[in-house]
C-alpha cells in the first residue's frame, strides 16, 4: 500500500485544478473569438453600422493630423517626451516593486506593509500563466 505525504497530494490537486482551468480559458477564449467573428461579420453587413464606421475613421485620421501638428511645435514635443520618459519610469519601478514585494512577502511571511506615512497596505499578487519560451 502507497502512502502519499498530504502536502504531495495537494500539489497535484492543484496542479491538476491549474491545467483545468489552463484548458477552459483556452476553450472559452477560441470560443469567444469565433463569436466575435461572427458579430464583426453582422456589424460589417449593416449599412448603417458601415457608414458609421467610416465616418468615425475620418475623423480618427483627422484627429491624428491635428495632434501631429501640435507636437509638431519643439516645446509640446519636449512636453510629449518628458511625459513618455515618466511612462517609462513609472513601468521600470512598478516592475521593480513587484519583485520586490514577492521578496517581503515570503520573507516577512505577511502580506501587509506599512508606509512611512503610517498607512496600512495590503500586498495583492495576481500570477498568471504565458508560454515558455524554447
Amino acid at each position: 500500500m502507497t502512502t502519499t505525504n498530504p502536502s504531495s497530494e495537494t500539489l497535484l490537486n492543484v496542479e491538476s485544478l491549474i491545467k483545468n482551468y489552463y484548458e477552459r480559458l483556452n476553450t472559452l477564449t477560441r470560443e469567444m473569438q469565433t463569436y466575435k467573428e461572427m458579430l464583426q461579420g453582422t456589424l460589417d453587413n449593416d449599412t448603417e453600422f458601415h457608414e458609421n464606421d467610416q465616418a468615425s475613421k475620418k475623423t480618427a485620421k483627422l484627429k491624428t493630423i491635428a495632434k501631429q501638428k501640435v507636437l509638431a511645435v519643439t516645446a509640446n514635443a519636449e512636453l510629449a517626451d518628458k511625459v513618455k520618459d515618466y511612462q517609462h519610469q513609472l513601468k521600470e519601478l512598478r516592475i521593480s516593486l513587484s519583485e520586490y514585494l514577492t521578496q517581503y512577502l515570503s520573507l516577512a511571511g505577511t502580506n501587509q506593509i506599512e508606509t512611512p506615512n503610517g498607512d496600512l497596505l495590503e500586498i495583492v499578487t495576481n500570477a498568471k500563466l504565458v508560454k515558455k519560451k524554447v
